[in-house]
């Protein structure tokens, strides 16, 4: 093994905080990458070009060249990520003040209105963190499902509630919808608070409305790239987090050592971009899906590495893509594609090490990141921002914008424009056996098949979608198997992996599970209900994967048990239909 952490300290941003737990930094937190020969030269290469072209020193001085010409649209301005941390820093006091006003005025939930990067950092806070008596329980709601929003609605009390609606931009249609149908519910401004960008439209509502507190983004950062900024922080103090220890381990993401399994490899100054170099050559290899196995005390970590990944990267026709909760299996179910990210925590025991090391000694490229646990959130976030950042420039895109996130919005408000006008919804027929056969039949490496269930949450659908996961990539039909899978909860995906769906490699296999409960909620002012605005994000989302020529087939799943109907679907799928 080479280590790449003997030159002393790593050089920081300017004016990089230093007051943080010295012990994130010891050996035992060092990433330690196994790599097979056939890939060693290509990584080396990789890693020379990013010494010669100094990306280390360019990135911390948050130099936009990296990624495109100077003055980019959303590159320059899409950079304030790596000096966030800092800032919140000077933050901490004011927002510790306002989780103890809601902790003294009894309000016992804080409901989270949002989607994406707005929802998916404060997703993982809520499930790594155990409840504490003296604060509120956090409940993210990021779903357009009647009975999702109804079960969230049952579980609170709304006038001893905080809603806090979370919208970079203040016009995304979903946690708007979701605040109109709370707003009556609560009955007092002060029941709200808001988290957006100044200047949006939330903004100026949530001032005209009289919301008790308006928290302000930063401009300068994209939604996925948001963790440590007041997305993050805000609901991350309402539960109880320490939120200084969170920013403080942030600045230990630049001292995190490597070490690698080559010889030739030179040092780099961080772990980040040894990490983002590597990954970007290993995809341009063939090894583009990103399998990450991840400790169950970071629970929702993967949801949250799985957007920044593909939403960073799935574009131009090239990415990586994230895999994130897929079953475990054994060695030789995984194909050649493959590159896994293994996040044990040092602070427990670590029962996937044994697989770890049979994925090595099978040629897989196996990376791992040791974490603390919970308490070292900080420095994973700015790590892996750090790294795919780094992909970027690897692949040569931009990390930071997402042109396709908005064709799925647009199909969307087509779909509701024309129901609007005939006050029907356009229902999409159900793929009959013989089109799953050939959804399915073929899938094999470099394809993936991408899943997207437009149901309620919950663990049995999870447990339910596991088996299928597990059954497609075992092999289906004529198809060898080692498929890779994915899964996301429409509509969150469209905000996470929507993009790489649709400007990543063209190996995307699409399967659209769409289910509704027998109760629809409505939208207070609006035309259309919950039910029918989820089915319009379906709707436009198959459209859209069709136009841009992908494969992609829908099934209904009807009765009150979806994750019956789904295991019904896997047994047949299991048969070869």
């Amino acid at each position: 093994m080479m280590t790449a952490r003997g030159r002393g300290r790593v050089s920081q941003l300017p004016n990089a905080h230093d007051d943080y737990d010295p012990g994130v930094s010891e050996e035992a937190l060092t990433v330690e990458a196994r790599i097979p020969p056939s890939l060693l030269a290509a990584v080396a290469d990789k890693l020379a070009l990013a010494a010669q072209q100094r990306v280390a020193e360019r990135l911390r001085r948050a130099d936009a060249t990296l990624w495109g010409p100077p003055g980019t649209a959303e590159i320059s301005n899409r950079l304030g990520w790596l000096t966030i941390a800092e800032r919140m820093l000077g933050e901490v006091e004011e927002l510790s003040a306002f989780a103890d006003q809601i902790r003294d005025d009894e309000l016992r939930d804080v409901v989270l209105l949002g989607m994406g990067g707005s929802s998916l950092a404060p997703e993982v806070f809520r499930r790594s963190t155990a409840p504490k008596p003296d604060r509120p329980l956090l409940h993210v709601l990021d779903s357009t499902d009647a009975d999702t929003v109804r079960a969230v609605r049952e579980r609170v009390d709304p006038k001893r509630t905080l809603f806090v609606v979370s919208s970079k931009s203040g016009g995304t249609i979903e946690p708007l919808s979701l605040l109109e149908y709370f707003w009556p519910l609560a009955g007092d401004a002060r029941n709200f608070a808001a988290i957006t960008d100044p200047g949006s439209g939330l903004e100026a509502l949530a001032r005209e409305r009289g919301f008790r507190r308006v928290f302000a983004g930063d401009p300068n950062i994209g939604g996925r790239y948001s963790a440590l900024s007041a997305f993050g922080l805000v609901p991350a103090a309402l539960i109880g987090i320490d939120i200084r220890a969170l920013l403080s381990g942030a600045a230990a993401a630049w001292q995190t050592g490597v070490k690698d399994s080559s010889e030739q490899s030179p040092a780099a100054e961080t772990a980040g971009v040894w990490l983002g170099a590597a990954l970007s050559a290993l995809a341009q290899a063939g090894r583009d899906k990103l399998t990450f196995l991840i400790s169950a005390s970071l629970p929702g970590l993967g949801l949250w590495l799985e957007q920044l990944v593909a939403e960073s990267t799935g574009k131009q026709g090239t990415g990586v893509l994230p895999v994130a909760e897929e079953p475990v299996g054994a060695v030789e179910e995984y194909g050649g594609d493959r590159v896994f990210a293994y996040l044990p925590d040092v602070e427990r025991e670590a029962p996937g090490e044994d697989r770890v090391q049979e994925l090595a000694g099978a040629g897989h490229p196996v990376i791992t990141i040791p974490t603390r646990g919970p308490a070292d959130l900080g420095r994973v976030f700015m790590l892996w921002e750090l790294a795919v950042a780094i992909v970027g420039w690897g692949l040569q895109i931009n990390p930071f914008d997402q042109p396709n996130v908005q064709q799925a919005k647009d199909a969307t408000k087509r779909v509701l424009s024309e129901y609007e006008r005939t006050h029907e919804l356009r229902e999409a027929p159900d793929a009959d056996p013989a089109a799953l056969q050939a959804l399915l039949g073929e899938a094999s490496p470099p394809d993936y098949v991408g899943i997207m269930g437009y149901v309620q949450p919950s663990p049995d659908f999870d447990a339910a979608v596991a088996e299928l996961r597990s059954a497609i990539r075992a092999g289906v039909g004529s198809a060898g198997g080692k498929a890779t899978t994915t899964f996301g909860y429409g509509p969150r995906y469209l905000h996470s992996t929507g993009q790489f769906h649709k400007g990543g490699p063209n190996t995307g296999r699409f399967l659209q599970l769409l289910h509704d409960g027998p109760r629809d909620v409505e939208i207070p002012g609006a035309p259309y209900s919950f039910t029918t605005l989820k089915n319009a994000e379906a709707i436009g989302d198959l459209d859209t994967l069709r136009e841009v020529g992908l494969p992609a087939e829908r099934v209904r799943l009807h009765g009150e048990d979806a994750a019956g109907a789904l295991r019904i679907l896997t047994a047949r799928i299991k048969e070869g239909l």
